[in-house]
């Protein structure tokens, strides 16, 4: 058994630690507040941004078809709806800049590895830009091939530094560098969960016929019209598509920070229960020894 002194230190220093973790969980909540209000916020744009999107490029695929016969893959009608063959693929990889937060970071990347392993198999050579230092840390220890690396992006993160990272990746699908673009980030579900996602941003998604009431093709005019829209909503699609993929990452990276933290900090509580009963127990064990020393002491001296 460990000596008094052994075992009071060891108290010591897990009451430190759990002051600690108490502290880092309390931060964590409390920017987890904020970061879940504007991911929140932002999901219904997000949404109905793509549904305009896809609306307006099927009604663009509709008049083509009308006019010259040509087809939505045949004849994209924006330069960034274009599919070609995927023969080079970027992923996108967000993760945290900092550990003690559970599986988060490993979830992730182990995510964006079986969907690099898969690509490998199709004959396809990806590259990773990465937003994130857990991310690129992991990738680049197993040998992944970085493109790119956003530095301290979740610091003041705003549209600004959004901008940044869907210029590159557009300049990159148009100048036919890579086919395709993917983001690998978890989706923020609750402070306890998050779930890995892999999203494909480019080429954008074609555009889903929706049919009217009667079974016909629904049909809408557009004011501007609608070549002058596309150019404005995809663009503003790439741009809101990262966002929220940044925001889902920060409010689910707080949020397995405060989980993993709160853990810790009942951990802490309980080990310092366990020590302290050890320690009483031999502080027991030792004052009975030294009586009874005392007891033997007393009789030796009657004899």
């Amino acid at each position: 058994m460990a000596s008094l002194k052994a075992i009071r230190r060891r108290i010591t220093s897990v009451k430190s630690t759990q002051k600690i973790t108490r502290a880092m969980k309390m931060v964590a909540g409390a920017r987890l507040n904020r970061a879940q209000q504007r991911i929140v916020a932002l999901r219904p744009y997000a949404v109905k941004t793509q549904e305009v999107l896809t609306s307006v490029a099927d009604a663009l695929t509709l008049q083509s078809e009308d006019t010259d016969g040509g087809t939505f893959g045949q004849k994209p009608i924006h330069p960034l709806l274009a599919k070609r063959a995927e023969k080079r693929a970027i992923f996108v990889v967000l993760s945290g800049e900092r550990g003690l937060c559970g599986g988060f970071n490993a979830n992730v990347n182990k995510t964006a590895e079986r969907a690099w392993q898969k690509k490998k198999d199709e004959d396809i050579s990806v590259q990773f830009v990465t937003i994130g230092k857990k991310g690129r840390e992991y990738l680049a220890r197993r040998g992944g091939e970085i493109a790119h690396d956003f530095p301290r992006m979740f610091e003041g993160l705003d549209l600004e530094k959004v901008a940044q990272v869907s210029s590159y990746l557009v300049s990159k699908f148009k100048s036919g560098e890579v086919d395709a673009i993917y983001l690998v980030y978890n989706d923020f579900i609750s402070a306890m969960t998050q779930k890995p996602h892999v999203q494909a941003l480019l080429p954008l998604p074609a555009p889903q016929r929706e049919e009217g009431t009667d079974g016909s093709k629904a049909q809408f005019i557009y004011e501007p019209a609608p070549e002058t829209l596309l150019e404005h909503l995809v663009p503003m699609y790439i741009d809101i598509s990262i966002y929220r993929a940044l925001l889902e990452t920060q409010a689910g990276f707080y949020g397995a920070q405060m989980t993993a933290m709160d853990a810790a900090t009942r951990n802490a509580k309980d080990m310092i229960a366990r020590y302290t009963l050890v320690y009483n127990r031999a502080r027991q064990a030792a004052i009975t020894k030294e009586l009874m020393e005392i007891i033997g002491g007393a009789e030796a001296l009657k004899d």
